[in-house]
């Protein structure tokens, strides 16, 4: 079967999304008439939107509200939906919708219910990358083989970006390096700390670089007076964009640091300089979720930690000196 229509299911995080958006790219390879439709959560529609291999983005939060949501997914007309993220409720939907074609992993009762096409694996037990991961879920539509990451960022295509805002672009200076620091992760991942980050902006040469701190409002009330926002080359945009605009931020900016979050893998798809600060710590360690990107480079202070080898609490990546960092910034 050549398929025609495609939804690609992925209802969970930024970083997440970011990662499954080369499975379009490469169904697109394959089969380039073949139109992809991504469901995903409100908050996450300008990432999808941002790539040109994404049709069509169908939001989840509205399809859930609606009072005739089966007919609103039937009428997509979709004859293939693959289940990127494990959602109970999404997967039920597309079994009483008939979509033809149904793929989800084998290891979930519920797709062993509403699912036509399994696929065998654990991304829990999985040495591969998470991008990797993903991409097994396209073995029923004749795609199968092993993908190195060098070949899995070519296949983004996070190039639909909308233009930064004039009073956005005016804070970059072209005569310095600009790089963004996301110090915070919403739990998402293990954290270098704030005072580390600290250290890093009072030891970045100030004639040399502009820094940009990201987060969400909530963050910054964490971060508070634990960075030197007040220095003559630190900007904060704590709270002051949107996604969509972060998005854009990101791309003009030169390098991002961060550890495992969101903007990270923003960072690494739009090709600037993305150095994500790791814990070898599994089912959160580099292996399945380092950046993937031309410039991308994912730092751990020792790759053979005795304590995240036995998966005990560690916090190793506080060990990461900021010299490291500065020392990558330094090649940009």
């Amino acid at each position: 079967m050549i398929p025609k229509k495609i939804i690609i299911s992925r209802t969970d995080r930024i970083g997440d999304v970011v990662l499954t958006l080369p499975m379009a790219g490469i169904i697109k390879s394959k089969y380039p008439n073949c139109k992809i439709l991504f469901l995903g959560k409100t908050y996450t529609e300008p990432i999808i939107n941002a790539s040109i291999h994404i049709d069509e983005f169908i939001n989840w939060d509205k399809l859930q509200k609606e009072e005739n949501s089966l007919e609103v997914l039937k009428n997509f007309n979709a004859d293939t939906i693959v289940h990127a993220f494990p959602n109970k409720e999404v997967a039920r939907l597309a079994f009483k919708a008939k979509i033809p074609f149904r793929i989800g992993t084998n290891g979930r009762f519920f797709h062993l219910l509403n699912c036509n096409k399994k696929v065998a694996f654990s991304r829990r037990k999985s040495d591969l990358h998470e991008a990797q991961n993903n991409l097994k879920l396209l073995a029923p539509l004749g795609i199968t083989g092993y993908f190195s990451l060098q070949e899995i960022e070519k296949f983004y295509g996070f190039s639909k970006l909308k233009p930064l805002p004039t009073e956005l672009a005016l804070l970059m200076d072209k005569t310095k390096t600009n790089i963004v620091l996301h110090p915070k992760s919403k739990g998402s991942s293990k954290e270098w700390g704030l005072d580390k980050f600290a250290e890093l902006i009072n030891i970045l040469p100030e004639d040399k670089f502009k820094i940009f701190i990201t987060g969400t409002t909530e963050e910054g009330i964490i971060i508070g007076d634990n960075l030197p926002l007040n220095k003559n080359n630190v900007v904060s945009l704590i709270g002051k964009l949107t996604l969509g605009e972060l998005i854009s931020f990101i791309a003009c900016a030169s390098a991002l640091v961060s550890s495992s979050t969101g903007p990270l893998h923003i960072a690494a798809a739009t090709g600037i300089k993305a150095i994500g600060l790791y814990s070898p710590k599994r089912p959160t360690h580099p292996g399945r979720w380092k950046p993937v990107g031309k410039k991308a480079v994912a730092i751990v202070k020792d790759e053979n930690c005795p304590s995240c080898l036995a998966r005990e609490n560690c916090n190793c990546i506080t060990d990461i000196l900021p010299e490291t960092i500065v020392e990558e910034l330094l090649s940009v």
